[in-house]
């Protein structure tokens, strides 16, 4: 068996996490650009990771505070749904990817680092990257910045949206 070892997760995972929530102070912040915020809906917003795994890292998060699929309503789960759709059409445009991989961690031993508020990765994928769990030189390329993604994603959105 061989064994992937990812040394920088350890830091991530037990160094201590702020007070409160992210996923509900982001949307309250009054600044869109600045918590790196591409989409609102009704029930449910589109963020930038930042701390991605590829350049084009985005969540899908219900406002609301959940942490499982089962408390979520339906109205919700199916706008996160399709904000998911939108999602992989606006990075299939932004950034061409080869694929994507897209889930929830559903609690800490799934590998929520954010456990108590439920949310969507979309990650954006291209044949011969090197998985999103580096562990040479404990580095990983990220080859465009946040704000850069903000840009392109927003763009892809607004033509989308049109």
């Amino acid at each position: 068996m061989e064994r992937l070892w990812a040394p920088w997760r350890l830091e991530y995972v037990t160094k201590d996490k702020p007070e409160g929530c992210v996923f509900c102070e982001k949307p309250l912040s009054g600044d869109d650009r600045a918590a790196y915020i591409i989409h609102r809906g009704t029930h449910a917003y589109v963020i930038l990771n930042a701390f991605p795994y590829n350049n084009g890292h985005v969540m899908v998060a219900p406002y609301a505070h959940l942490a499982s699929l089962e408390e979520l309503p339906a109205v919700t789960l199916h706008e996160m749904m399709d904000l998911a759709q939108l999602c992989s059409r606006a990075l299939t445009q932004a950034c061409s990817p080869d694929g994507l991989n897209v889930g929830f961690n559903l609690g800490s031993a799934a590998g929520a680092g954010i456990k108590d508020h439920l949310h969507l990765h979309l990650v954006p994928r291209w044949s011969g990257d090197t998985n999103f769990m580096p562990v040479i030189a404990d580095v990983r390329v990220i080859p465009q910045s946040l704000d850069r993604s903000y840009q392109s994603l927003t763009e892809a959105f607004v033509s989308l949206l049109r």
